[in-house]
């Protein structure tokens, strides 16, 4: 059986996201290749702000992995439903994104390059229960009273518990970027209950655009409350532990 991977993000107008993504897409490579020792076709694609929609992305992608020629790695064609493409969704938060977009993209793909490759949805990279533990080993470089989990939000009913419950299990209190609560309204709660020196976490994979203007916020903040003394981690960002999070999800 031969397979391949495309690591699916949001997409960004930022350049920044994705070269963060081709230097994961490098490290889960470099895992495959070293746990397996045989030779995996590891790609990226975005939902957003491609010249292509996904699906479109997901078929070129897959005649390069599995056609008789491609410009990476080769991969040798076998007989049918031997070919597998995996997708997995690097996403934070079960979404419209994850639960409704994706999969409607992968269909239409899975649709367009018949049944010889056999294209497999994964789960989302936050639904992965050793995402907490990354986050910890972030708070546990910074020392503060207080904890802010910020995440974007979602438009979805119900996903905001999964914040609320990383939020929780990291002793935090959770934050939305694009809805209430805001970053502003927990922190006038935090130092209305004494707090004074208070850090803001980013669940966010990568810096770019939204990372910024969080940055500026927080700047803003410091001017609001001058007796406060404010730290903001960074986001997750490309590393080996996130990459053996991906790997895992292929499995």
């Amino acid at each position: 059986m031969s397979s391949a991977y495309l690591l699916v993000s949001h997409g960004s107008r930022d350049p920044r996201p994705e070269v963060a993504m081709e230097q994961l897409a490098k490290l889960v490579y470099h895992k495959y290749h070293n746990a397996l020792n045989s030779e995996h076709l590891v790609g990226i694609a975005a939902l957003e702000m491609s010249p292509q929609p996904l699906h479109e992305q997901i078929q070129q992608f897959a005649k390069s992995a599995f056609g008789d020629t491609c410009g990476g790695l080769r991969l040798r064609i076998h007989s049918q439903n031997e070919n597998r493409l995996k997708i997995v969704p690097l996403f934070l938060l079960p979404g419209v994104h994850v639960m409704t977009d994706i999969p409607a993209e992968v269909a239409l793909a899975q649709q367009a390059v018949g049944q010889d490759i056999i294209i497999e949805l994964q789960r989302h990279l936050g639904s992965h229960p050793n995402l907490e533990k990354l986050l910890a080993k972030q708070i546990a470089t910074i020392k503060a009273e207080a904890w802010i989990l910020l995440a974007h939000g979602s438009r979805r009913p119900g996903s905001k518990e999964t914040v609320e419950a990383i939020a929780a299990s990291l002793s935090a209190v959770d934050a939305y970027w694009a809805g209430p609560p805001s970053l502003e309204s927990r922190v006038k709660e935090l130092v209305a209950a004494g707090y004074r020196e208070i850090a803001i976490l980013p669940y966010f994979l990568f810096a770019g655009g939204i990372t910024d203007a969080i940055a500026a916020s927080v700047e803003e903040l410091k001017l609001q409350f001058s007796a406060v003394n404010f730290q903001l981690a960074e986001p997750l960002g490309a590393s080996a532990e996130l990459a053996e999070l991906v790997w895992d999800l292929t499995n």
